[in-house]
Formats: C-alpha cells, structure tokens, sequence
C-alpha cells in the first residue's frame, strides 16, 4: 500500500489536535481562536512531548490561504454603504485609537532597542482589537444588546478596513529600504486608484453575471463560483502589486452588495472555519517557549501598554467621538487586547523577512493574556468610572459628559459643500474608470491592431483606429464627469439665490471640462505627433460632440442606473423579504432605547402561545414592534398573533429591559432530552391470546394509542400486504397485529396480551 503524503499526515495531525483543545476551550468557554494556537503549540516542534508536523512549509502554504478567505469573509460582512451611514463619529473614535496606539507600540518598541521594522509593525499590531474577541466577551457577559456595544462594534468595522490599508502600506514600506513621503503618497493613491476602480467595475459587472446565471445557480455552484471570484481577485490583486488578502477583502465586499450575499456566507462559512483553523495552527507553531522566557519582561510591558493605553486613549477617542464619559470608558475598557489581525500583520512581517523571528511569539503571548482580561477590563470599566467620578471635581465630570461634536450627520451641511462633494466624488469615480479604460486600451489592443495593420504606413491607421475606439469607450464617463450635477437641486437653487454664485457654478463646469479635454490630449499625445495647439482643439472639440450626443447621453444615463440598481439590490431585496430595519431606529437612541432582533428557539417554551397569553410587555417593559416569519413581515402584531419557532422579533426597550427578556427567552426553553437512545421506535407484531384485554374491543376502545403510546398499522390475514384495521373492526382471539411504537411501551402491549 502507498505511503501516504506528509501533507495528509500533518493535517490530520493539526485537525485532531485542534478539536481536542477547541473541545476543552469551549467547555472552559474561552475564545476558539486561542485554542487553536495552543493546538499549534501542541504539534510544533517547539513541544517534544507531543507528535510534530513533518513538512510545516505547506502548513504554512494552506494558511496563506487561510488568511485569503479570512478576509474575503471579513469582505462579505462589509459594506461600505453601512460606512457611509454610520457618520463621523465612529470614523472619528478609530482614526484617533489607530493613531495613538501605533505611535505608542512604535515608542515602547524603541524603548526596548528593537528596529525600525520591529517597531513599525509592533505599532501597527498594537492598534488592532479584536472583532471575534470582543463580541464573544460581548456575548458571553450579556452585553451585546447594550447600546455601547453597538457603538464598539462600529469602531471594529473601521478598524478592520483600516487594518486592510495598514497591511498594503506597511508591504510597501517594508519594499523599500528608507521610503520617503513621497512614495508613501504614490501607495496611498494606488490603493485609492485600484479600490474606486475594483469596486466601480465588480460593482457593475458581478451583479450582472449573478443575474444573468440565477437560475442555474444552486448551492454548490454558488460557492464555486464566488471562492472562483475570491481566488481571481486574489490574482489580481497581486499582479499590481498588493497582497492575496487584499484583493480577497475588495471581492468580498463586492459580493456583499449582491442579493446572493447572505447564501454565500453561510457558504463559505466552513471553507473559512477549516482553512482560519489551519492559519490559528500555524500561528501557534511559531511560538517558542524559549522566547517567551527571554522575552517576559516585554511581553508584560506590552500587555500593560495595550490595558492602560486603550483604556486611556480609547476611552478619549471615543469622548472625542461625541459618547459620554461613563459610555466611553465602557467602549474604551472593552477593546483592551489584540487579536487574529495582530497575527496577520505579523505573518506579513515574516514573510517580508522585515521584522525579528521573536516578535511573532511574543505578540501571540500578549494576545493570549489580553484575551483572557477581556472580560475582566468590561466589568472595570464601571467601577473605574465610579472612582473618577469621585475624585474628579464635578464641573469636569460634567463637561467630560458633555463633550460632543458637531459631527457632519448631526448638522445640515451647506449647498456649495455638498454640491462640491458630490462633483469632486463623480470626477474622481469617472476620471479613474477613463484612465483605467486608456491603460487597458493602449496595453493591449493597440499592440493587436498595430499587429494586424503592420508597416509603417499602416502604424498610423493601427493608432487612429485604437484612438477612435478608446474616445468612443470613456465618452460615457467624460460625458457624466461634465455633465451630472449641473442640473442637480443644489445647483439650481444656488444659480437662482443668487447672481454671484453663477461665476463659480459656471467655474466648476470648465474645470471639469478642462479635465475631459486632459483625457483627450493624453490619447492624442500618446498616439499622434500633432502640435499641442491641434491636440487642444482635437480635445475641445471632442468634449462639445460628447456633450451634445444625445446617444452617448442615453448610453451615460443607462450605465449608470444600472450601476445603481447593482448597487441597491441587497436594499431592494431586504424591503421586500421584510428584513430591512425600520427608519425609526435612528431616532430611538436619542432616547436610550433601541431596538433589537430576537429569533424564538425551535425548543422554546413561547412557541405555539399568543402575545396576549405571554404578556411580554407587562412582564419586561418591552414592545415587540415585528414579527419576522420567513420572508414576511407581520408589523404591529395584535395579542391574538401566535409565535412559531424561527420568528424573528423587533423588540423596542432599554438595556436593562432587552437584557432581562433576552435572559427569559433562553431561560424558557424544553428539557433536554437525556434518554434518546430509550426512545427509538421498533416495528412488532403482536398475537392476541385467549385473556387478552382486547378481545371484543375496537381500536380506540383498545386504548393501544391513547394508554400505550403506540399504533396499530396493519392486521395480518396471511395476504401480501397487511390489511388496514377499521375503526369497527373487533379484535378476535389470534388475530396478528403490528405495531408501531418506543420499546418499553411494546413491551407492556406484549405482557397484557
């Protein structure tokens, strides 16, 4: 028999360990995440009293992939509407907590004598909490209904994103041997450049395909076709020069503007679970215990660092973000530890070969330790804002309490700002997708048309004609980058209040013109030897034609509500199902209620009961607002509306009020079963005696259903098939019957008769 590959040893190896120690963490209801990098510990070579991985280069191979669809499922849970929509607050709290604690990481790393690139990433490590963490100790405590736990949740989002960004500047920083801020400024703008693009292109294009293909698509080709798009991103993503993650993430968040969305993340659900396993291993195989010995007194350095400074800066952070004192430093207290995006970043580093072979274990032993005061950091939060609010003198409390600021959301911004806003978006947007377009035109169709006509007389019909066909391709987007907006209501209302703002509006239109022309005389340049006074007058021309096209206009306005339609499908799909949030929500925080999903389990106690028989609202303060039942929504449910198993409740009601019905509802549940195997079902048949009990008697009269608890379903008369008992048939003596039943309830049918 053929050996078997060291492959399929090793990860039979990690699989086994890693389910036993996940079996003992979820038992000592601790973060899974941490029982894999002990199980990595476990069968690294690092421990000689276990079996070890043979081959841990292709260990590290699948975890590469691992990482890949970590993001991309990180990029399905996405959505950069929800970004725009959370306002400035939020975006405010993680740029100041970003900032802080990667300036801290990177001074206590000079502190200790590391190198810049140690220092660098130990920054950029220190900055990210982590998601999975929190919202387990969220979970765990019964804090995930509370208002600041929203707010936190928030603040994870963006920083995920940010950490995304991080990950591509820090690669770039680590290319090149002293980079200055002028390449810092060209990867920033590449990121910008190829994340508008992406997003713009997948955006228009995925969604199409989706629908074109909807009916053939089944689970199993849902999910081939969507990990097809992640690896392919992926592809491309690395092709100009950014990592495998990256590209992963950016397809992850297009498919999340589909309606596919939710089915491809249950989807890929347990591709991600099996391969972050694998990736969680691998983290814990490159801890070394001897490190960690030469490296305690850092590590408690760094976890004091992470405990007092998120403490610190958090909580200012998210003052700085409009919260209270008491709600910031529960938010602040609560992102008190690093986690999978810690090791990512370090994965980055060794990979770069820029930062030390010590720095990895040691940030998994700080992550380790700040994991474990997760929960005890949440509940200090309170007792720490008691003490301050002691010690500090009250007229600080209260303006620490009412420290807010005027956040765009909050006020009504102005026309120009707006107006400027918005043609600033559309020329940047339609300004990339032309110079994409020209790139991939002058790339790779030039070289095939100068193919196809070759010579030098017929080099010039090989441009012209590719010069022709690129205008004729971004004449849409140079046409929408001149034209949108000028017909806007901010526009007209600023051209009619007043005569003075018609010199700037008509300003804007020239700038943009003059941009479209650019465009024009970059082709015209590129392809031609005209003077540049020709080349103008070409582009100026042009621009006039595109303007006044009215086929091209209808072509502008087609790409772009189909663009739309793409980009509001989840929404649409979400109103009709029932399943999008009621506008209201918003204006309930102002009031310190909100309102929150609750799913009624398949064992609870409330299933089968109406609303008026649970008097929910008498009980806990509550109002149950919806009910969710499939892809229906029942809205204002009257007390005669009864509870199935699956609904979905809208609840309204304070912390205090969601988290005591919260408590009911999982308290309120069916006994488990501890006896199943007792009750498996057995097939019998049955002689009536001579002094049997049911001689004379019927089937109900029998009580065989309703005393034993079993059913009759046939009488035996020697035919083929059993024949059916009628409800007037009389049991005789000798009669044969089977039937159907638990074990011990035959036997007591067996012993009356």
């Amino acid at each position: 028999m053929n050996e078997l590959p060291a492959l399929i040893k090793d990860l039979a190896l990690i699989l086994m360990m890693a389910g036993i120690v996940t079996l003992v963490f979820k038992k000592l209801k601790q973060p899974l995440v941490l029982g894999y990098v002990v199980a990595g510990f476990l069968v690294s070579t690092h421990m000689p009293y276990t079996a070890s991985v043979v081959d841990s280069a292709d260990i590290h191979t699948w975890a590469d992939i691992g990482v890949m669809f970590l993001l991309f499922s990180l990029g399905l849970d996405f959505s950069f509407k929800k970004i725009l929509k959370m306002g400035a607050s939020p975006i405010i709290s993680t740029i100041t907590i970003v900032f802080c604690m990667m300036m801290l990481g990177i001074v206590v790393g000079h502190l200790f004598g590391w190198g810049k690139m140690d220092c660098i990433f130990l920054g950029g490590m220190l900055a990210m909490s982590s998601t999975t963490i929190i919202y387990k100790a969220f979970d765990d405590l019964g804090l995930r209904q509370q208002q600041f736990a929203g707010l936190v949740m928030s603040v994870l989002i963006l920083e995920d994103i940010l950490a995304i960004v991080m990950m591509v500047m820090l690669s770039a920083v680590a290319s090149g041997n002293n980079p200055d801020s002028g390449q810092m400024l060209g990867s920033v703008m590449k990121i910008v450049f190829f994340l508008i693009l992406w997003f713009v292109v997948g955006i228009f294009a995925i969604p199409l395909f989706l629908r074109k293909v909807r009916k053939l698509m089944n689970a199993e080709v849902l999910l081939i076709v969507s990990l097809g798009l992640c690896c392919a991103m992926a592809v491309l993503s690395t092709k100009v020069g950014f990592s495998s993650a990256f590209g992963a993430f950016v397809m992850g968040s297009i498919l999340a503007e589909t309606i596919e969305a939710e089915k491809i993340i249950k989807l890929v659900e347990p591709v991600k679970n099996l391969f972050g396993a694998i990736f969680f291993v691998s983290v814990g195989m490159l801890v070394d215990p001897k490190i960690l010995i030469d490296y305690a007194f850092p590590i408690f350095v760094l976890v004091m660092t992470i405990l007092i400074g998120q403490a610190v800066f958090g909580s200012f952070a998210f003052m700085l973000g409009g919260e209270t004192l008491k709600s910031a430093m529960k938010c602040g207290f609560s992102m008190a530890q690093i986690g999978e995006f810690s090791f990512i970043i370090a994965s980055l580093g060794l990979s770069l070969g820029v930062i030390g072979d010590f720095l990895y274990p040691v940030v998994v032993a700080v992550s380790v330790i700040t994991t474990f005061l997760t929960p005890y950091m949440i509940r200090l939060a309170t007792p720490a804002y008691q003490v301050l609010e002691k010690r500090l003198p009250k007229k600080w409390v209260r303006s620490l309490n009412h420290l807010t600021m005027s956040h765009p959301n909050t006020k009504e911004q102005s026309l120009w700002k707006k107006l400027l806003l918005q043609m600033g978006r559309n020329t940047l947007i339609y300004g990339i997708l032309s110079a994409a377009t020209i790139t991939l035109m002058f790339t790779f169709v030039l070289p095939v048309t100068r193919q196809m006509l070759p010579g030098w007389d017929l080099h010039w019909y090989a441009n012209a004609i590719t010069g022709l066909l690129t205008v004729v391709f971004i004449s849409p987007f140079l046409r929408a980058m001149v034209m949108k907006k000028n017909h806007s209501e901010e526009f007209m209302t600023l051209w009619k209040e007043s005569n003075i703002n018609r010199i700037p509006l008509l300003f804007t239109i020239l700038v943009r013109i003059i941009i479209a022309v650019a465009f024009i005389f970059y082709i015209c340049n590129y392809l031609t030897r005209f003077s540049n006074a020709l080349m103008i007058t070409i582009g100026v021309v042009a621009v006039l034609l595109i303007i006044l096209s009215r086929w091209i206009k209808k072509r502008s306005i087609h790409l772009e509500r189909l663009f739309i339609l793409n980009l509001r499908s989840r929404d649409i799909e979400a109103q009709v199902h029932g399943h999008k949030r009621p506008l209201y929500e918003g204006k309930l925080l102002d009031r310190n209620i909100h309102i929150t999903d609750f799913e009624i389990p398949a064992d609870s106690l409330w299933t089968g009961k109406s609303l008026k028989e649970l008097n929910l609202g008498k009980k806990y303060g509550i109002h149950v607002s919806s009910i969710l039942r499939a892809n229906r929504r029942l809205n204002i449910p009257d007390g005669d509306s009864i509870l199935f198993p699956g609904d979905k409740l809208q609840v309204i009601g304070s912390d205090d009020q969601l988290i005591i019905f919260q408590q009911a509802l999982e308290r309120e549940v069916m006994d488990d079963d501890y006896e199943l195997e007792k009750r498996e079902m057995k097939l019998r048949s049955i002689i009536i005696n001579g002094s049997s009990p049911f001689i004379g008697k019927t089937l109900q009269e029998s009580g065989i259903r309703d005393h034993y608890n079993c059913m009759v379903v046939g009488l035996e008369e020697g035919k083929e098939n059993l024949s059916q008992v009628k409800p007037s048939y009389r049991f005789q003596k000798g009669d044969i019957i089977w039937i159907v039943g638990e074990e011990q309830n035959i036997k007591q049918i067996t012993a009356a008769s």
